[in-house]
């Protein structure tokens, strides 16, 4: 029997690292997409990059940095001070790319329907839920609704933590024995992380909720 193909958004990052590894053991025909929207560091890609070639998944990094050009205005793609403190602080707002899981979907989708595959994941998650429209539920089923007749073949939207935290994402990826020394969260690109930004802040909390020591090195 021929394996399931499924597109998996793959930033290089702990969420989607455990998604991308969970549609692998899951049995599926795994081809990860990265984007380069114009994030102020690559060292996500990086990441992403190696942790496929480990895998031995198919892997593409696209370059969409032009879209910078319509939907500037986020300290992760321009130059604004990236914020510090937890996702549930207002200044997190700043955080937010215009209309990006909109953009990066769609293209997965058509990615989708060029392989045959069935599903696209991606890895929101309910942390994100307070700050990130894009992450939310409604979001999601209003993307299915699209993507099941937006072509001849319809794709469906996986989001396997839509309603659990990074707390139970990294949990998941405990049980399945990940290495996240693989992985970079950090919305700086410094050497090492900072541990102040917000997507620092919520990864050292859930590696303390769960009482396991972060592999990254820290400033």
């Amino acid at each position: 029997m021929t394996a399931t193909k499924a597109v998996v958004i793959f930033s290089g990052g702990m969420d989607s690292f455990t998604v991308l590894n969970m549609a692998v053991k899951q049995g599926y025909e795994v081809y990860a997409l990265s984007f380069n929207y114009g994030q102020r560091h690559k060292k996500e890609l990086d990441y992403a990059a190696r942790a496929c070639a480990q895998l031995a998944v198919a892997h593409k990094i696209i370059d969409i940095s032009a879209i910078n050009e319509l939907i500037g205005g986020s300290s992760l793609t321009s130059d604004i001070k990236v914020a510090e403190g937890h996702y549930a602080q207002e200044s997190m707002l700043t955080t937010v790319v215009p209309n990006r899981n909109m953009i990066l979907l769609s293209m997965a989708v058509g990615y989708a329907v060029s392989l045959a595959a069935g599903k696209v994941f991606y890895g929101a998650h309910s942390g994100d839920h307070a700050i990130y429209p894009d992450c939310r539920p409604e979001f999601v089923d209003k993307m299915n609704d699209v993507c099941a007749i937006a072509n001849y073949e319809a794709v469906e939207i996986v989001t396997p933590f839509l309603y659990e935290s990074k707390i139970a994402i990294l949990a998941a990826g405990i049980a399945m024995g990940l290495d996240y020394n693989q992985t970079w969260t950090c919305y700086n690109g410094r050497d090492k992380a900072c541990g102040k930004c917000g997507a620092c802040q919520e990864r050292l909390e859930a590696f303390a909720k769960n009482g396991v020591i972060d592999p990254l090195e820290y400033e």
